[in-house]
């Protein structure tokens, strides 16, 4: 079964639905049905079947969050097009690599944006594709695949060197969107508010598969703007919405009349790519009347692991692994940790990527070799990722592998920390990286975003009531921001360089 059979269930089954809601570029809202979703994009895949565009090609899409994004994305999945999602906020150097890499037929992109690709990369306008593939048939066009087929490769934000292309296939998508219909309830009765940008799979593969796979109502924003909120709440009534801890902390800041109200009307908030503070989401339960599902999930696996609709969502906790996806902590060794104790996360299961595009050596490092209980060998990725297991079974990351503080022998995991002082009056966000040391190999420091006024003694002082010797941070640095990438996630290798005194 190919992906867009699941979608099939909203273009052909609900094609009279209203579907979608956007801002129309002559001003006002456009509303879209199934139907006419399914005629637009089967245009464009005619259109790119005549310029040259077929099974197993490359087609980048260096685009914001606007409908014509995903016609797009339909004709490529319908004609077996491979989609190359770039980040709108990437420059020439970061896109170059990308393109060297994924060497897409074209890229798909806006007059704007196109200034930023580098020279001689063959580009065609989103307006001037869509106005062409207006003279196009609008019957369905469909090309055989195999659900193993590729479907995009989406590229790893490059924290820790060049990016890496992740291979997502159809099943890893299909498998994803039956997921998180089933998991979270998500019904054509929705009402789904999109504020996440399309080139990442958050707002992709979560938001529009789950929109497309459900036949609910969307409505979507080119971004998020805190300033705008309170009137895209309003003015929709979402009973969905997924986003991001900054977003989330962004909310807190409506007023809470208004805030009860927009609460009245949703279903469920839920919270990824980045973790949640505990904080924020007991302040947000108090002002919304929510409790925010928090997962956990990758670019290379889609979603592994949630809280349960019914049930505890439990802060801090990322819940319980999703059904077909198979999670183990491990140590060094590849050993099972017991409950409670931290090991690195392991996950194995359909929604898994089959390996890097063409980096046969980033596949192999990334995935493990490991017997299962019939004694068959099967292949597990490594996430990265540390966690543990408590006693009923929930998840809690601790942090990335590569994050680990060691300071003098002792193993310091900064989420602990972060999550502490996140708490302490006046500290609005938090983050905790280990710096080299001659005599104990590494530091811990923190970089604050605080309130006035600012009493680092304080914060120094609390620390050593709550933790061992080898935990307190050496220094408590104040910034004005933390570097953040499109999704939230906090980009410690941009933080600014600490030195002794």
């Amino acid at each position: 079964m190919q992906l867009i059979d699941i979608f099939d269930l909203s273009l052909i089954g609900r094609a009279e639905k209203s579907a979608l809601e956007h801002e129309a570029h002559a001003g006002g809202i456009q509303t879209l049905t199934f139907g006419e979703l399914e005629a637009r994009s089967n245009r464009l895949a005619r259109l790119l079947e005549k310029r040259g565009i077929t099974r197993g090609d490359r087609l980048g899409f260096f685009l914001p969050n606007r409908v014509e994004f995903i016609d797009l994305f339909l004709a490529c999945i319908k004609i077996g097009a491979i989609v190359v999602p770039i980040n709108i906020l990437y420059r020439e150097r970061e896109i170059g690599h990308i393109l060297t890499d994924a060497e897409p037929k074209a890229v798909v992109t806006t007059l704007d944006l196109a200034t930023h690709l580098p020279s001689g990369v063959a580009s065609y306008t989103i307006d001037e594709l869509s106005s062409a593939a207006a003279n196009e048939p609008g019957n369905r066009v469909r090309v055989a695949l195999d659900g193993d087929d590729p479907a995009a490769i989406v590229y790893t934000s490059g924290t820790t060197g060049r990016s890496k292309g992740a291979i997502l296939t159809h099943n890893n998508f299909a498998t994803n969107a039956v997921n998180l219909l089933v998991c979270w309830k998500i019904t054509s009765d929705d009402r789904y508010l999109a504020v996440l940008p399309l080139f990442h799979v958050h707002g992709l593969g979560n938001g529009v598969h789950a929109w497309l796979a459900s036949g609910c109502r969307m409505r979507l924003a080119e971004r998020f703007e805190a300033t705008r909120a309170i009137e895209l709440f309003e003015s929709f009534e979402p009973t969905l919405f997924f986003g991001v801890p900054t977003v989330y902390v962004r909310l807190l800041e409506m007023p809470g009349e208004i805030a009860r109200r927009i609460g009245a009307k949703m279903r469920l908030f839920v919270s990824g790519s980045a973790p949640l503070p505990a904080n924020v989401m007991e302040e947000f339960r108090d002002k919304f009347g929510h409790t925010i599902l928090e997962r956990y999930g990758m670019s290379e696996t889609l979603m592994n692991i949630s809280n349960p609709y019914e049930g505890e969502r439990r802060p801090g906790s990322v819940g319980f692994p999703l059904p077909g996806v198979s999670v183990r902590l491990l140590d060094g060794e590849l050993n099972p940790v017991g409950d409670g104790e931290i090991g690195e996360v392991y996950v194995s299961g359909p929604n898994v990527s089959p390996g890097y595009w063409r980096r046969p050596e980033a596949t192999a490092e990334s995935f493990v070799t490991i017997t299962n209980f019939a004694g068959r060998l099967e292949a597990w990725f490594r996430t990265g990722d540390l966690g543990q297991r408590a006693g009923d079974g929930y998840v809690t990351l601790c942090g990335r592998r590569t994050d680990l503080i060691i300071s003098g022998g002792f193993n310091i995991y900064p989420r602990e920390i972060e999550e502490f002082l996140q708490e302490q009056p006046g500290i609005r966000e938090a983050v905790v990286c280990g710096v080299p040391d001659e005599r104990r190999g590494e530091l811990p420091v923190a970089w604050v975003v605080a309130d006035d006024p600012f009493e680092p003694e304080r914060l120094e002082e609390a620390c050593r009531e709550a933790f061992a010797s080898f935990k307190i941070p050496r220094a408590f640095v104040r910034v004005e921001s933390l570097p953040r990438n499109a999704l939230g996630k906090i980009q410690k290798h941009h933080l600014p360089p600490w030195t002794r005194a």
